[in-house]
């Protein structure tokens, strides 16, 4: 967990740190090659927030390159 992840997570009401946590894990961050992670594991987090923007990020496969975030669906499923 990221030292941004535990300061925010201290602060809230629990339920909302689970709330939190459970989104920040649906958000992934897709890069070009493929290579996708959740924000939440990269020390990030992402809640009630809407859109797909792209953040230029370091891929362990190809280096820095921009990476596109999104929502995965519940339907979907984890990948």
């Amino acid at each position: 967990m990221g030292l941004l992840q535990k300061l925010i997570i201290s602060i809230v009401p629990r339920r909302w740190a689970q709330a939190m946590e459970a989104e920040s894990r649906a958000w992934r961050m897709r890069c070009p090659c493929g290579h996708e992670v959740s924000i939440w594991e990269i020390g990030g987090i992402r809640y009630k927030a809407v859109g797909n923007p792209r953040r230029l990020y370091r891929c362990p496969h190809c280096g820095l390159t921009w990476h596109t975030l999104y929502k995965r669906s519940a339907e979907s499923g984890p990948s």
